[in-house]
């Protein structure tokens, strides 16, 4: 395997699970963030990370401190980006923030090197307006927690040549990721935009009386959640048959919600400063040790459906 030169810029909720992947396949990987806390926690959570597949039995034969001895953790932006072969940005989700950043990193790479954005928002096109070089600059999307979750979806802007394309997409697969790689740019992407569709009809549903949050979480990880983490929902349908599957379509598009508007419930738990996890109350309340568990038990499960359903291709 070519062993590039990594950057991760932004070592919060996405960016140690992202170097972790990297350095897990043997790339040096040099990490950035501007908070001196997560700098200061980045290897204690990617040990913890390993530690837990370790206790699966999903990570055989891999030494933990040998892939953190592939990171560096520096303090300052410029010799983070030095000699490296492909830079992914993961700072705040804010379009002026990471527009700055690209501006910056600009002058601090070689014309070669590749730029990725891990917005989960902002097509590139708009970001990399203003740069000398936005061919080499695109989107890879990935999805929480990076470290366990395959897939990562690949938007290249206006501007952004096959090469870099075709670069990032062979250090992804190379990488064990599932890289998906986007025709056409929209806002969202493609799975946020699927995931507002469903947030949407089922903040209706709850603000209707029709079933509670909680009702809503096990009916849907119960039916539509499995069924879809083992087939992909073009192929639901075939199976289901297009015929019914329209008809049953064709009675409900009438009634679903069509909002352009934020749930109001949604809107009112926010101004409150209710945002979930990191406030310790959102839809529900969390206490730290309910976060440990929750989240413990959260990831035991992915790790153990990726295994399951994604450690074979032909299965």
């Amino acid at each position: 395997m070519v062993s590039e030169r990594i950057a991760v810029l932004g070592l919060g909720t996405m960016g140690h699970g992202i170097a972790q992947v990297f350095a897990s396949t043997g790339h040096r990987v040099r990490c950035y963030d501007s908070a001196a806390r997560a700098r200061d926690t980045l290897k204690d959570r990617i040990r913890g990370n390993m530690e837990q597949k370790a206790r699966l039995g999903l990570s055989p034969g891999l030494d933990p401190e040998a892939v953190l001895g592939r990171i560096e953790v520096v303090s300052e932006l410029e010799p983070s980006v030095q000699g490296a072969d492909f830079v992914v940005e993961a700072v705040r989700e804010d379009l002026p923030t990471k527009k700055d950043l690209f501006k910056r990193l600009e002058d601090l790479v070689s014309h070669e090197t590749v730029l990725a954005s891990n917005t989960s928002t902002f097509p590139m096109t708009g970001m990399a307006r203003g740069l000398r070089h936005p061919q080499r600059t695109l989107v890879t999307h990935w999805f929480n927690p990076p470290h366990i979750i395959p897939l990562v979806e690949v938007v290249p802007g206006r501007e952004t040549v096959e090469e870099t394309v075709g670069r990032t997409m062979d250090l992804l697969e190379r990488n064990g990721k599932v890289a998906i790689r986007l025709h056409k740019e929209v806002p969202g992407f493609l799975v946020n935009r699927i995931q507002a569709a469903v947030f949407r009809e089922i903040w209706d549903l709850v603000e209707q009386g029709v079933a509670t949050p909680e009702q809503v979480d096990q009916a849907v990880s119960a039916s539509i959640g499995l069924r879809l983490a083992a087939a992909g929902p073009f192929e639901i349908a075939d199976f289901a048959g297009l015929d019914i599957t329209g008809h049953v379509f064709g009675h409900l598009l009438k009634e679903i919600a069509s909002s352009r508007k934020l749930p109001p419930a949604v809107d009112r738990l926010v101004q409150e400063g209710h945002y979930g996890v990191k406030s310790g109350r959102g839809i529900y309340e969390y206490t730290p040790e309910r976060i440990e568990e929750r989240q413990s038990r959260r990831d035991r499960l992915f790790l153990r459906l990726v295994e399951l359903l994604h450690s074979d291709p032909s299965a």
